[in-house]
């Protein structure tokens, strides 16, 4: 039995491929994205540009050769202006009265007016009789009452209200603006400017209103007069004040050893959330773009560890900064290598230090003892001589001691009584002192 083989022809494989092609492309799914600039006031422009993609942005769009054609449905809106690109179309829309208007288009291929839509979209665009903008507020420093690190706490705090106008179209090119605030705590102001600086006495939560008042001459199409054209807006915020960063107190250890895990606690002053950025290096540097640890705190601590390699001396560098500040702080450690303490360097300056004074003491005894101190002792004798008359044989004695010779001879008696008379506290001839040997 032979064996038949079927071999296509060349017009069967061509419409096997245009029937894939066109299977594929029927699978293929569109996005088409559109958006507007609104909201606008009365009598300004708006502009709405809606684009064609793939999804998931495959590569046979970017080669598909094709030409699309955008349906935009707007109104009551008037339309002011179309343009049409390959995968892009864009129209200018302008609205006489207020409301909410939802602008719609779908996408279909140009030659094709028969087939269903590839992609569709809309959007809503907002009208108002109304000045259109917004209104911040902010919280700044103040460099006449920023507070230093350690001090107390600023008695003012300073914001920058501004007013942000939104005009796309540029409809109030020629208008002039009057603002009046109210800052919520009994104070306003007028300006023509659409900002301020307002210094709060104290950190509260504050409510400012805004009003502002546009006026321009306008020529009128129906009477062809020039008219005063006025518009309004108003305007409220709100914005917690915060305290500034006012000090970091870094607290823990200056001195650590190598492979030691050395934990320091971080103490801020000031209002969060916060973001505070740490780095060690061998140097203390300013954070300002460079590399650190970032970390957002919603409290007022931090505590981070840190593991040396190497001994030396190095600088913890810590930022932290909110919504009114920034301050930054720095923090010396030494690490010593590993099993040598500062302590083992003083123990062995003490011991040498107790060993000369004692060698000092030691010395200054023994010299003592060895030295012989000599002490004169004098002998008085403060007896009246009435009392004690002294006899011959007492001044023959005294008398041989000295070897007088007129001692042999007995005084008279008149002598003795001359003695008496003059009170002499001692004999003539007494020795007067006697040296004793301790």
């Amino acid at each position: 039995m032979a064996l038949a083989f079927f071999t296509p022809s060349i017009l069967q494989v061509t419409c096997m491929v245009l029937f894939l092609f066109h299977f594929k492309s029927a699978a293929v799914q569109y996005v088409l994205q559109i958006h507007n600039n609104g909201p606008i006031t009365t009598g300004a422009q708006a502009t709405i540009h809606a684009s064609l993609s793939m999804k998931n942005d495959d590569v046979a769009f970017i080669s598909d050769l094709k030409s699309y054609h955008f349906n935009w449905i707007f109104t009551p809106l008037t339309l002011i202006e179309k343009s049409e690109q390959r995968f892009n179309s864009m129209i200018t829309v302008t609205g006489e009265f207020s409301g909410d208007f939802p602008i719609s288009v779908w996408a279909t291929e140009t030659h094709c007016w028969l087939c269903q839509p590839i992609a569709k979209s809309f959007t809503m665009l907002h009208v108002t009789e109304f000045i259109v903008g917004n209104l911040n507020i902010a919280q700044i420093e103040d460099n006449r009452t920023f507070v230093e690190q350690g001090s107390s706490s600023a008695t003012d705090t300073l914001t920058l209200i501004s007013f942000f106008l939104h005009d796309p179209s540029n409809y109030f090119k020629s208008a002039s603006f009057i603002y009046n605030w109210d800052f919520g705590d009994g104070t306003q102001l007028v300006t023509e400017e659409p900002f301020v600086y307002y210094n709060y006495s104290m950190v509260r939560n504050c409510k400012v209103h805004l009003k502002v008042v546009a006026e321009w001459e306008q020529i009128d199409s129906a009477t062809h007069e020039r008219k005063i054209v006025q518009k309004t807006g108003d305007f409220t915020t709100e914005l917690e004040l915060l305290d500034a960063v006012k000090s970091i107190s870094v607290i823990g250890s200056r001195e650590t050893r190598v492979m030691e895990n050395l934990s320091l606690s971080l103490h801020i002053n000031g209002s969060p959330p916060l973001t505070l950025c740490w780095l060690i290096k061998a140097e203390c540097i300013p954070l300002e773009g460079e590399k650190c640890h970032l970390v957002v705190i919603n409290g007022s601590s931090y505590n981070l560890s840190h593991t040396f390699r190497n001994a030396g001396q190095y600088c913890l560098s810590v930022r932290v900064e909110n919504d009114v500040n920034m301050l930054q702080t720095y923090h010396e450690i030494k690490v010593w290598p590993t099993g040598i303490h500062p302590a083992f360097f003083a123990l062995p300056c003490i011991a040498l230090i107790s060993l000369m004074l004692g060698f000092v003491i030691y010395t200054t005894f023994r010299s003592s003892s060895q030295q012989k101190d000599l002490v004169e002792v004098a002998d008085f004798d403060f007896s009246p001589l009435s009392d004690k008359n002294p006899s011959p044989s007492d001044s023959e004695s005294s008398c041989g001691r000295i070897c007088c010779r007129s001692c042999f001879l007995q005084p008279p008696q008149e002598y003795w009584e001359t003695v008496r008379e003059s009170h002499r506290l001692l004999h003539p001839l007494y020795k007067p002192v006697k040296t004793y040997t301790v």
